[in-house]
């Protein structure tokens, strides 16, 4: 992962188990040797980014576990996207401060 150890990438159980799940679904957890490079975001957004990687990899190694993967929901990107900032306020959301007088 970026060079370094998996383990030490991804220092949490759930990111690991996050990453792991596509090859723990399909039952070939020790059936690969992966060299992945993953850039921007944090390390939970990097962890879905390599998951839905390895989910794609392996539909391209074997297209019969296509209905295993899309039952986990594995094959799927969040679609969640930070919301852009309007013009006239300081944020996405918040408005400047109202003052009645």
């Amino acid at each position: 992962m970026n060079g370094r150890s998996f383990e030490e990438y991804f220092p949490t159980a759930p990111l690991q188990n996050a990453v792991l799940q596509p090859l723990q679904t399909v039952k070939l957890a020790n059936a690969y040797d992966l060299s992945i490079n993953a850039t921007g975001g944090g390390s939970s957004g990097q962890a879905g980014a390599v998951r839905l990687a390895i989910s794609r990899a392996l539909l391209q190694v074997d297209n019969n576990l296509r209905t295993t993967l899309k039952a986990e929901g594995l094959l799927r990107r969040d679609p969640r996207m930070k919301e852009r900032k309007k013009s006239g306020q300081p944020g996405a959301r918040k408005r400047f401060q109202f003052s009645k007088r």
